[in-house]
């Protein structure tokens, strides 16, 4: 599946699934889920270039300041998740590095699909938890996959 594959991350398919997982945690939070896919993370630790991207894609900006990047170098077979200064606030360090260590068991076992979905759900059920939908919540940032270099 996804890092078998030489031109792409993934199918039509598969990022329509991942784009409604995304929509669909968005209804319960105020929160915002993104997700960059590039084929490398060239010569950068990965949570820098997730940092990096996020600041480039104006991520910073929620009204909340509760977004969340989902980077994944694919090529480099690496990832981070990188979320901003509200989110770190109410969860600590150790309950992103439980996230990211999910993820790897996932990706490792090549259950690529199966593990951004488990992902995106426990972000959203974080988000929603710190800061649900208090019913006039609009979406603040695109819901489709970015794609870099």
């Amino acid at each position: 599946m996804f890092w078998k594959k030489s031109n792409s991350f993934y199918n039509q398919e598969e990022a329509a699934i991942l784009q409604n997982a995304v929509q669909k945690n968005e209804l319960h939070t105020s929160g915002e889920i993104r997700i960059c896919v590039e084929s490398r993370c060239y010569y950068i630790d990965p949570l820098d270039r997730a940092r990096e991207l996020f600041y480039q894609l104006k991520m910073y900006e929620t009204k909340e300041r509760n977004a969340i990047l989902i980077y994944i170098a694919y090529k480099d077979k690496d990832f981070a998740i990188f979320g901003d200064a509200a989110i770190y606030n109410k969860e600590d360090a150790v309950k992103w590095k439980q996230e990211s260590t999910l993820l790897a068991k996932h990706f490792h076992r090549s259950n690529f699909l199966e593990g951004l979905l488990t992902t995106i759900n426990n972000i959203g059920s974080i988000l929603t938890l710190h800061f649900p939908n208090k019913g006039q919540q609009k979406n603040e940032l695109p819901d489709e996959i970015v794609f870099g270099k």
